[in-house]
Formats: structure tokens, C-alpha cells, sequence
């Protein structure tokens, strides 16, 4: 397919975007200029490889006409490198069309990772622990920024619920997949008799809703403090720095207590809220959708079983792609890379498929 003219419009718009931000006064709207920042970006890369595209094209060409020459040994060079140019360009062609597709507009945002044992009992919430563990080490070795704004820890050292706030480049692009009910398969330490037990925990991955994605109305928010409860210490049990927050037209209640500051802790509940709100949205919407489309990854929805951790085979499954990974070792470490990037391949794809450019 010929992307000529798409690239071209594309060009247009970096070009004018360069002159945008160029003005003075640019970065008065710091929504406005990130956004826009992050489009230029965007279209600095698409460029970049194009380019790189149309330069290697032009050399599977002249290596094409000089294979077809009188001397020998020089044909037979240039015939060689043939594979490795068709290779890259099967390779920056693919690159191109995903760049080329509209960027879902909450790909940039940080994200908001909720993780919750569910069924499994003690093992369950040891398990919870491990994910946050897991996703806590990938973050650091993509220099992300990783922040606790809720937690419930349960008796054995697990969590029956946390909620962490993950900021830096791209978290919720790379994230968002990672939604559904996560089952682990393994003998709990507890087990006398070596069974295999099975437990679940669910993760629900939420772009981080700005003000100006859910408006929250003072008569439509009741706010009340009190004082915390539960491990945290005596700076935490004896003073109200709880909050409780409810959004009365949906009945959504997020409560904040890990902090000794109630302002900290109302921010950080106002802010768990807004994302549990725009992802409520985000869901009735795609329902209207999924008539339409049914993404290969699954809905993203809570409760959708998305992935088998087995340990005594070491072995890690995706359902929704059907990719199973035999290093489950190194998984819970933190490197999730190949299989997140499996499941960025296969979304995209199916976008691609629906535009119409594969």
C-alpha cells in the first residue's frame, strides 16, 4: 500500500506544529502545549522511520539491478544482503502503519493500577503482593515512577486491595492491557501436603482522569473524615486523616487513609475517583461498540480471566493471545516486556485491519 499522500499531510502538520511551538506563549496552556508536545513527538518518529523506509527501498533496488550484473562475485554480494534489506523493510513498513493510526488520546496519561485478591483466601492476597512486586520492578526499568494511594495489607503480609499511581512516559499505552483477573496456580506456603492450590487476583488498569475528563459537582460529592484504622502505625491510627469519598449519582465510594495528612488523603481519594468514573464511562461506551468490534485483547474488563502464572511448570499463559512463556521466574521480576509487546502487536493489527491498511 502506497502511504505517500498519508505521510505527506503528516508532514505537513509537524512542520506546522514546529512553528506552534516556536511562538511565544507557547507553553502558557501547559494541557494544551503537552498534548500538542506529545503529538510532534509522535509525528518526529513516523517521519524518522519513513525516511529510513523510502532510503532502504531505494537500496533493495540498486542491489536488485547489481545482482543482475556481469561480474559474478559482485552480483553475488550484492544478492546477499537482499534478505536482510527485505527483512528490515517488512519490519519499518509494520512501524509505519501503527504510527500512521490515530493515537487513542489516553495513551500518554499515567496510570492508576488497582489490584485486588480475589478468590483463594490468604494465598490470593500473597499473590496480590507479588503482582504489585512484578509491576513495581517493570516500572523501575522503564524509569517510571511508582506511588502507593491505597492500600489494605492483610494478615500474612499480602494485600486484600492496593492501588498505586504509576507516572512517566507512555505508562497507560503499555499498561492498559494488563487489565482482568490475573490466576496463579502454585503450592501455598501454608500447604502441608504439597498440593497445588489455585488462586486469582484482579487488576484493573485506569488512565488518570484529569478535571477536565469527569467535572466533580460539590453538591454531587460527599466528603467525611474520620479517624484510620488497621497496621500503620500510631501517627496513623490516632489522628482523623481518613477520608471517604462518595459520588452520590453512581454510589462509588473511595476511601484514603495511608497518609497522615487529610488534605493528602482527600486529594489522593478525588483522584481514584475521577479515574474509577472515566473508566464507568469508558466501559458504557465500548459497550455501544463491541456490536461493532471485538478486540482480540479482550474487553479490558475486571472480570475477564486474562492470564495463568503456573509455577511448578514455570510457565506463564495469555489467554486472550494465546502466548504462554516458559521463564515465569524471571516474569514476576519484572520482565513482562515480550508478552506486553505480543499484546500491543496483536491490538494493533486488528486496528490496522479495521482501517483498512493491511
Amino acid at each position: 500500500m502506497d502511504y505517500s499522500s498519508i505521510i505527506s499531510t503528516k508532514r505537513s502538520r509537524f512542520h506546522l506544529l514546529e512553528e506552534l511551538m516556536g511562538q511565544p506563549g507557547f507553553f502558557d496552556d501547559a494541557k494544551k502545549a503537552g498534548d500538542l508536545t506529545r503529538e510532534h513527538r509522535q509525528l518526529s518518529q513516523l517521519i524518522e522511520i519513513w525516511d529510513e523506509y523510502q532510503k532502504q527501498l531505494r537500496e533493495l533496488s540498486e542491489n536488485q539491478e547489481m545482482a543482475k550484473g556481469d561480474d559474478a562475485e559482485f552480483a553475488a554480494m550484492a544478492a546477499a544482503e537482499i534478505p536482510g534489506i527485505e527483512k528490515s523493510l517488512v519490519e519499518l513498513e509494520n512501524r509505519v502503519q501503527f504510527l500512521i493510526l490515530p493515537p487513542d488520546p489516553l495513551e500518554g496519561r499515567d496510570a492508576l493500577v488497582e489490584i485486588r485478591a480475589g478468590t483463594g483466601g490468604d494465598e490470593a492476597s500473597l499473590f496480590a503482593a507479588d503482582l504489585v512486586r512484578m509491576y513495581s520492578r517493570f516500572a523501575e526499568t522503564r524509569g517510571w515512577r511508582v506511588e502507593t494511594l491505597e492500600s489494605s495489607p492483610s494478615d500474612v503480609g499480602g494485600f486484600k486491595e492496593i492501588v498505586m499511581k504509576v507516572s512517566g512516559e507512555d505508562v497507560f499505552r503499555v499498561l492498559k492491557y494488563e487489565s482482568g483477573v490475573h490466576r496463579v496456580q502454585r503450592v501455598p506456603a501454608t500447604e502441608a501436603q504439597g498440593r497445588i492450590h489455585t488462586s486469582a487476583a484482579t487488576v484493573a488498569v485506569l488512565p488518570e482522569a484529569e478535571e477536565v475528563d469527569m467535572e466533580l459537582k460539590a453538591d454531587e460529592v460527599r466528603i467525611e473524615v474520620c479517624r484510620s484504622s488497621g497496621a500503620g502505625g500510631q501517627g496513623v491510627n490516632t489522628t482523623d486523616s481518613a477520608v471517604q469519598v462518595m459520588h452520590i449519582p453512581t454510589g462509588t465510594i473511595v476511601r484514603c487513609q495511608d497518609g497522615r495528612s487529610q488534605i493528602k488523603n482527600k486529594e489522593k481519594a478525588l483522584t481514584i475517583l475521577r479515574s474509577r468514573l472515566l473508566e464507568k464511562k469508558q466501559q458504557e461506551e465500548a459497550a455501544k461498540y463491541s456490536a461493532h468490534r471485538r478486540n482480540l485483547i479482550g474487553s479490558g474488563g475486571r472480570e475477564e480471566k486474562i492470564r495463568t502464572y503456573n509455577y511448578p511448570q514455570n510457565r506463564v499463559t495469555d489467554h486472550r493471545i494465546e502466548m504462554t512463556l516458559y521463564n515465569l521466574d524471571m516474569f514476576m521480576e519484572g520482565r513482562v516486556d515480550q508478552m506486553l509487546d505480543a499484546l500491543l502487536t496483536s491490538d494493533m493489527q486488528e486496528r490496522l485491519a479495521e482501517a483498512g491498511l493491511k
